[in-house]
């Protein structure tokens, strides 16, 4: 198959993946009860609403900007008249101009951590949480109404009050409140996406809806026909919530800093599964370095708490006890190291809010100034002793090995034992310390957004002082020998962080559209004929038919010159009505039941059929119901065949061709291949 010239957002899938690995369970079918989760009020004057809403009216703006300078360089493109192309050179400056100023605004807008902060009193440094992405609202009813008309075939105005739903889903989905309910939210929304895409989106053409999305840091638009685009954009929203979640958490105590940790693991989890899970995005937030870049920003994040967790637990000071906190910090600092050489790659170096590089720029130049003090606490604060031999040994173990290249000159277990090495060593690392809380105070100060955060300031003032403090405390007037350069410290932690893939089975949904019947048969891939209505009258004989299944129950043969022969029924046959009433979702005996009580007059039966290429299809597909949502779209690559792509579609973005491996159940024998005779334990004949 031909590479369209643009691309779609795409699902991929590994081959070959096992049912353990799935990371969704989908909710079994059954009766609708609607949804229970509302959003948040959008007209609520809450800092965070206010926020919100500067955001969306930025994001317009662009979006018309945008739009403007698109028209402008196409007119300068198109004409030959210089006095045009004066014009409308000096008419695209000023729209570059006010992108430029507005991209500007939404940028502060976006590095605005304060308002994600905790209300707590306690002096922690400030995490950086992620806005989430904006979007448009989206009407589903002309789509869907003609949908169901042209392929369900079943009057569009009976499903009103489903479409009606969804619609007030997608909308509450918009405004999800910063807890548990908001993404319970998200997920029944993402959940729902499943169902939805297998009832209205087949292969081979789109079902006209767009799907309008901002990027989250530049509010540059983006507009796609694939429902995929939809997916990754809530998937993204779910880590940037949880982001807002870990970032609000009072770590003060080791309960808001558990909370905070696996909110981070979460959203770092969310991140991952979206860069693994989807590719060819459109936007520079979804796209593979950007997600990258949070995952690691997100790691980098939990790593802060597990060292705010130490300090919180080690109320000692205990030699090993400051060397383990000085490892932590040194931790953090190597993290925080790695999250801003990400940031400075070709692609990212532009994208990134200069707020947020210099975050964490400051941050891993003062945890590497923790590292050192802590450092220096435990060769200054602590007395080796002949009565605690035992422990002496341990600390000189645990002191052999935390440096990366250990000094030989003058040997370790020397400068322990001595006082006056010990004092010049730890005052070596205060040094240190000193140096690092400089360079960090200096990068806060270029950042304009970073002045603004008195609780930041707080905390590089707070320990810069101490520092300071304890080299005085050091320092003597005879002390004229040069100080000595502090050793690397080995960085370690007793508790790495977790990439917590999101878990969609906990938020259980329905199919709304459930009514149109079950999925193994009425879904958008399938084809049949119309709805035909067969009267059968009852004989000596019976009616002269085999049944098999349920939801809906199949007619397995029927008896050559019978009753249900001479009606024109035919192997293969669904029942979907008996007598009127409808039955799509009926089990065996209930079908069963309504036949034998039918009256002298007869029965009714309205049926379709599967035309047999597809049935194979809806077959394997009742295999993998229980798959996850993305798997199962990208296996259905391997049943549609080599289907074309539509190149009427506003930036295609195709799915990955799959190779066909051993990963694809066996597909089950179709069921036109059953002759009348071999009549199975599972069907009865009537």
């Amino acid at each position: 198959m031909e590479e369209p010239a643009t691309r779609q957002f795409e699902m991929s899938l590994s081959d070959g993946a096992s049912d353990d690995d799935m990371p969704l369970t989908l909710p079994a079918e059954g009766s609708h009860s609607g949804s229970i989760r509302k959003g948040c009020d959008p007209f609520a004057q809450t800092q965070r609403s206010k926020l919100q809403h500067r955001r969306a009216r930025i994001n317009q703006q662009i979006n018309k900007e945008m739009r403007m300078r698109a028209g402008a360089e196409n007119l300068f493109r198109a004409t030959s008249n210089n006095k045009v192309k004066e014009t409308v050179a000096l008419e695209l400056s000023f729209v570059n101009s006010n992108l430029q100023l507005l991209k500007e605004e939404l940028e502060e807008l976006n590095s605005n951590m304060e308002v994600y902060q905790t209300d707590s009193e306690a002096v922690n440094v400030p995490m950086i949480p992620l806005g989430l992405k904006e979007t448009k609202e989206v009407d589903f009813t002309v789509s869907i109404q003609d949908f169901i008309c042209e392929h369900y075939g079943e009057d569009s105005s009976l499903y009103n009050k489903e479409i009606k739903e969804l619609m007030e889903l997608r909308q509450a989905m918009r405004t999800p409140s910063r807890n548990q309910a908001g993404l319970e939210l998200l997920m029944e929304y993402y959940n729902q996406m499943y169902y939805l895409d297998q009832r209205f989106f087949p292969l081979h053409r789109n079902l006209g809806v767009h799907f309008h999305w901002y990027d989250s840091l530049t509010g540059v638009p983006s507009c796609q026909r694939t429902l995929a685009f939809e997916k990754g954009s809530v998937l993204f929203n779910i880590g940037a919530l949880y982001t807002q979640i870990g970032a609000r958490q009072d770590r003060s105590a080791a309960a808001g800093i558990d909370t905070a940790i696996d909110a981070f693991q979460r959203a770092a989890g969310a991140f991952n599964y979206l860069k693994e899970n989807f590719s060819n995005a459109p936007s520079l937030d979804m796209s593979s370095p950007s997600l990258c870049m949070l995952v690691r920003l997100m790691v980098a994040q939990v790593q802060e708490c597990v060292f705010e967790r130490v300090t919180l637990t080690t109320q000692d000071t205990h030699f090993t006890s400051q060397l383990r906190l000085a490892q932590e910090a040194a931790r953090v600092s190597d993290v925080y190291l790695l999250v801003q050489q990400t940031m400075t790659q070709p692609l990212m170096k532009d994208y990134v809010p200069f707020s947020w590089a210099s975050m964490v720029q400051v941050k891993s130049e003062h945890f590497r100034a923790l590292s050192h003090y802590y450092t220096a606490v435990a060769l200054c604060d602590h007395t080796f002793s002949a009565e605690e031999e035992e422990g002496d040994e341990e600390a000189e173990k645990a002191f052999l090995q935390f440096y990366i290249n250990v000094p030989t000159v003058p040997p370790l277990s020397q400068v322990l034992r001595d006082p006056e090495k010990r004092r010049k060593l730890g005052k070596a690392h205060l040094r240190r310390a000193v140096i690092r809380h400089e360079e960090a105070m200096r990068v806060h100060s270029l950042c304009k957004i970073l002045r603004k955060m008195d609780i930041l300031q707080d905390v590089l003032s707070l320990t810069h002082k101490r520092s300071l403090d304890k080299y005085s405390e050091l320092d003597r007037e005879d002390d004229f020998d040069e100080t000595a350069e502090a050793p690397e410290i080995q960085s370690q932690t007793h508790q790495k962080p977790d990439i917590t893939p999101p878990n969609f089975s906990t938020v259980q949904v329905t199919d709304i559209f459930q009514r149109l019947g079950p999925l193994t048969v009425f879904c958008a891939r399938a084809r049949w004929g119309p709805v035909r209505v067969i009267s059968l009258q009852r004989r000596e004989g019976g009616l002269g038919l085999t049944l098999r299944g349920d939801s809906p129950v199949l007619v397995a043969g029927v008896v050559p010159g019978g009753c249900a022969a001479e009606a024109g029924l035919r192997e293969g046959d669904y029942i979907v009505a008996v007598d009127g009433q409808d039955c799509k979702w009926a089990k065996h005996g209930e079908v069963v039941h309504m036949l034998k009580s039918c009256s002298d007059r007869g029965v009714e039966l309205s049926v379709v059929t599967l035309h047999s290429h597809d049935t194979q299809q809806v077959e394997r597909r009742a295999i993998m119901l229980s798959h996850c949502s993305d798997k199962e779209n990208a296996r259905q690559r391997l049943l549609g065949g080599a289907k074309g792509q539509s190149s009427a579609s506003l930036l295609n973005w195709n799915r990955k061709k799959k190779r066909e491996g051993s990963g694809v159940p066996k597909r089950l024998g179709s069921t036109f291949s059953l002759s009348f005779g071999s009549i199975r334990d599972t069907e009865a004949m009537y």
